[in-house]
């Protein structure tokens, strides 16, 4: 597709043309900037844009959501996870031999305004941003920003995510499907599917597999597991007794020396992390995750990884060179999680239903999960899948990656379910290999590889 004169004047304002510490060949374009999905508001959400290394016109498009609710998907998708370049420990970038980018053009917003370099002229939204909202101007985001690169109109489309955005991710979707119902065929967006991890789908689920798993893994006691079990009856709408409350809070004062999003990697500590005071501790709370910001994750590399990525990007040489922050108005700093979202309006306790409307519509649709996550574990999801009632189609067995067990699989009349064994809650962060076979697997429509391969070809 030949792209409009003014439509390639804005694709090159955003070209990024060579960031800070980055390395001096890394073999793909990238863009990066903002796209205003409410002009009277005066709201921009900031992206950032990789296309594939190879394959560019033919390969899908796929937009990455990272949860919180308020956690940047640029922090943590992109910086720390499956992104091209990763933050290092010295403060520069170093190029990522797994980066999703190699099997599709890759996407990542910052969602809502609030977030990260994402903002808004108008003070009051940020006390109104909920799940509604922010699906709302997500829709508007990718709207718009096909209509800035126009070429990737006619591409498959997907979107993926992890943790809250399994709130995030069937919400857009839904909203692309009635937006398709109604537009022309040249309206339409090509969504072909969605795929979730360690996701946030079901409050209930989410709650009883908490405390099965730590108890399952030797995290609490007997007497707190008891306590828990007692005393919440793990409604649908998350609400509790106040005897139910306090066992949660001893839950996750139980918690408060690991790492609960990743239970056997080392948490950042002040001497991993070469502070002399105490390290930053993970801001725990019961469902909703509407009421708790991402906590500190780990990295293989480097499990204090977070300082970095906030160094990095509160870098003025770094902000310019991605266009972001540009007129230096933004009165915060860029941080992982926002602490400018002062109140989340509105959390459906389950996106089960949405999810089911989506299997309907015959979009692809998986859900994953690393099976070292306490935080959305693997029994929660088991157990919030169950709930859909869906034909098991093929039974529960293992998949390989190279000549090693990669997890174990099942495949259900319209949906695909993958565990990923040792990952922790973010999964392309930890299982690296795993995660990038997995998402190769997901856009071309296989089953993991059920006997050994090679690597070449997992």
């Amino acid at each position: 597709m030949s792209v409009p004169w003014k439509q390639a004047m804005a694709v090159e304002a955003d070209r990024v043309q060579r960031l800070p510490g980055q390395p001096a060949e890394v073999g793909f374009r990238q863009f990066a900037g903002y796209v205003t999905v409410n002009e009277t508001h005066g709201r921009a959400l900031f992206y950032w844009f990789f296309e594939a290394t190879a394959d560019v016109a033919t390969k899908p498009l796929v937009l990455w959501l990272n949860g919180g609710p308020g956690c940047s998907s640029i922090g943590y998708g992109a910086l720390e996870e499956l992104g091209p370049l990763l933050v290092d420990k010295h403060e520069g970038l170093t190029l990522n031999p797994d980066s999703w980018n190699k099997e599709a053009n890759i996407l990542f917003v910052e969602s809502p305004a609030g977030v990260g370099f994402s903002y808004t002229n108008t003070t009051t939204d940020l006390a109104r941003f909920g799940d509604n909202l922010t699906a709302h101007d997500a829709h508007a985001f990718v709207v718009n920003w096909l209509e800035r690169f126009p070429q990737f109109k006619g591409h498959d489309f997907y979107i993926a995510g992890e943790s809250y955005a399994g709130h995030y991710v069937p919400q857009l979707a839904t909203k692309i499907v009635q937006h398709n119902n109604k537009a022309s065929k040249a309206d339409r967006i090509n969504l072909k599917g969605i795929m979730i991890g360690n996701a946030a789908i079901d409050s209930s689920s989410d709650d009883r597999g908490l405390a099965e798993y730590a108890w399952d893994h030797a995290v609490i006691s007997d007497d707190l597991y008891a306590a828990i079990q007692g005393n919440c009856a793990f409604p649908a709408d998350g609400n509790e007794t106040d005897k139910c409350e306090n066992a949660w809070g001893d839950f996750f004062t139980a918690m408060a020396d690991i790492d609960l999003y990743s239970l056997y990697t080392p948490a950042c500590t002040a001497a991993l992390n070469g502070t002399a005071g105490h390290s930053r501790r993970a801001r725990f709370a019961r469902t909703p995750l509407a009421k708790v910001h991402r906590g500190l994750p780990y990295n293989p590399y480097n499990p204090c990884v977070d300082y970095r990525v906030i160094d990095y990007l509160n870098r003025g040489d770094v902000q310019e060179a991605l266009h972001a922050n540009v007129s230096g108005a933004i009165p915060y700093r860029w941080a992982p999680c926002s602490d400018a979202l002062t109140n989340w309006t509105d959390t459906p306790p389950s996106t089960l239903p949405a999810i089911a409307d989506l299997v309907g519509a015959g979009l692809r649709v998986w859900v994953y999960s690393g099976d070292t996550d306490d935080r959305v574990p693997v029994t929660s999801t088991r157990y919030a899948l169950r709930k859909l009632k869906l034909k098991t189609v093929k039974p529960w067995r293992e998949w390989f990656t190279s000549d090693q067990v990669g997890g174990y699989t099942v495949l259900y009349d319209g949906l695909t379910f993958v565990t990923i064994r040792g990952a922790g809650h973010m999964v392309p962060m930890i299982t690296p290999v795993q995660a990038r076979q997995l998402f190769a697997r997901f856009l071309a429509g296989k089953e993991m590889p059920a006997t050994p391969v090679a690597a070449a070809a997992a």
